[in-house]
């Protein structure tokens, strides 16, 4: 009876968590987005390597924390210009 190998981690799993966690923190636009393309590559990867690699559901933190970040991101933004843009209107009206 012989002990299988464990998997390994994929490496591109690891960064795509350090790099939604960081989205969150430290780089919020370029960690999310690096978060997002190494998700997308170490999902990839685990797929083709046929079980020998591991760290799936850390590409798939790594994704939905950039994702997540991206997305308020961009409702902030929309926001932000709807609500000057509304302030800009309500100037007109009283002018």
């Amino acid at each position: 009876m012989s002990i299988p190998a464990p998997r390994q981690t994929s490496s591109y799993a690891v960064i795509a968590l350090v790099a939604g966690i960081l989205g969150w923190t430290l780089l919020p636009l370029l960690g999310s987005l690096g978060g997002i393309i190494f998700g997308h590559m170490a999902r990839g990867e685990i797929r083709r390597s046929n079980g020998q690699l591991d760290g799936d559901g850390l590409a798939i933190t790594g994704l939905v924390l950039g994702w997540a970040s991206v997305a308020l991101w961009v409702i902030a933004l929309l926001a932000f210009i709807l609500f000057f843009g509304g302030l800009a209107w309500l100037a007109t009206l009283n002018a």
